[in-house]
């Protein structure tokens, strides 16, 4: 396995980033209301902004690949129940 190049980085940086700007624009438009209700919920209970954002770009992340891999549609139900259980995170999709 090689190592990661800069622009392998880049690329991991901007996804990151993209993805935690759909969130915040998720949060911010209140849909799906499960964005909001699982960042005020979390927050609630002491979690960091940062660490938030992350955890539900990983949810959106997780969705995303299996849209891709199975060639299907956005799966809101799914979205919003692995939202929901935040803090926990839910198993990789094969």
């Amino acid at each position: 396995m090689s190592e990661p190049t800069d622009i392998d980085n880049e690329e991991e940086e901007f996804a990151e980033s993209t993805l935690i700007q759909a969130i915040e624009n998720q949060i911010e438009s209140d849909n799906p209301p499960a964005a909001k209700a699982t960042f005020n919920k979390l927050t609630l209970v002491g979690y960091e902004r940062d660490d938030i954002l992350n955890m539900m770009a990983h949810v959106l992340a997780i969705e995303i690949d299996a849209i891709l891999e199975e060639d299907r549609a956005f799966n809101t139900e799914w979205y919003e129940t692995a939202l929901r259980a935040l803090p926990t995170l839910p198993p990789e999709k094969n």
